[in-house]
């Protein structure tokens, strides 16, 4: 079983960045919950989270919860500001294994084919608190910028955050070899509930615009959708 920990940066008195009617921590918060439930989704994973609210929690509490816990995996969650613009993720600039430094490879690129047309900025390191207190392998995603209009107008899609999200865990279960929970315990749900659950794909196109405007015209009906 693997024990993941999930961090929402800032939260409570810590609002975090601001800018275009947004903040920080909100969008955190929203991300790390859609990464939990789709994590869901898979067998031998353990999520726990340092916080399911607005609450503010120290640097030192958040990488408490994760060592007493003894994680496998911390992973949190951010949103840059600066006048930037696109994505990075960081692992401690200190000594980290080779699997930390393996799992950023795989879960950036992951998040970044899943995001689509954004700015790369890297895979870098550096010594933040969170990275360097955790005794288990760590990463820290920088989600776009929340000051720059563009990457902002991305943030306040609930379809673009729910692709962040999808990028994150499809990076875990890529890097940590995850599977999805059985069929057969899917069907005896469904059997149990005495209805029949059916998968619908909609679509497959060359142009995300093309797929963008499905997604809308969806969302517009009342249809969960997200592009992958």
């Amino acid at each position: 079983m693997m024990r993941i920990v999930l961090d929402a940066g800032h939260g409570g008195k810590d609002v975090g960045a601001v800018g275009n009617g947004l903040r920080e921590k909100d969008l955190t918060l929203t991300i790390v919950k859609h990464i939990g439930r789709m994590l869901g989704e898979y067998e031998g994973v353990e999520v726990h989270y340092t916080r399911t609210d607005d609450r503010y929690l120290s640097l030192e509490e958040r990488a408490a919860i994760a060592n007493k816990l003894k994680a496998d995996y911390f992973v949190s969650v951010h949103i840059n500001a600066g006048g930037g613009t696109g994505f990075e993720s960081y692992v401690y600039n200190g000594n980290v294994s080779a699997k930390t430094v393996a799992y950023q490879n795989v879960i950036h690129a992951e998040i970044m084919k899943a995001i689509g047309n954004v700015r790369d900025r890297g895979k870098k390191r550096a010594n933040f608190a969170v990275l360097r207190k955790t005794k288990m392998a760590a990463l820290l995603t920088e989600n776009l910028f929340i000051d720059n209009a563009s990457d902002a107008a991305k943030l306040k899609s609930e379809q673009f955050l729910l692709q962040i999200a999808h990028g994150h865990v499809q990076g875990i279960v890529k890097a940590f070899g995850l599977k999805k929970r059985a069929a057969a315990s899917q069907t005896k749900t469904a059997t149990t509930a005495k209805e029949k659950l059916y998968r619908v794909q909609v679509g497959a196109f060359a142009d995300r615009k093309n797929a963008e405007r499905l997604v809308e015209e969806l969302k517009k009906k009342g249809y969960p959708a997200i592009i992958v």
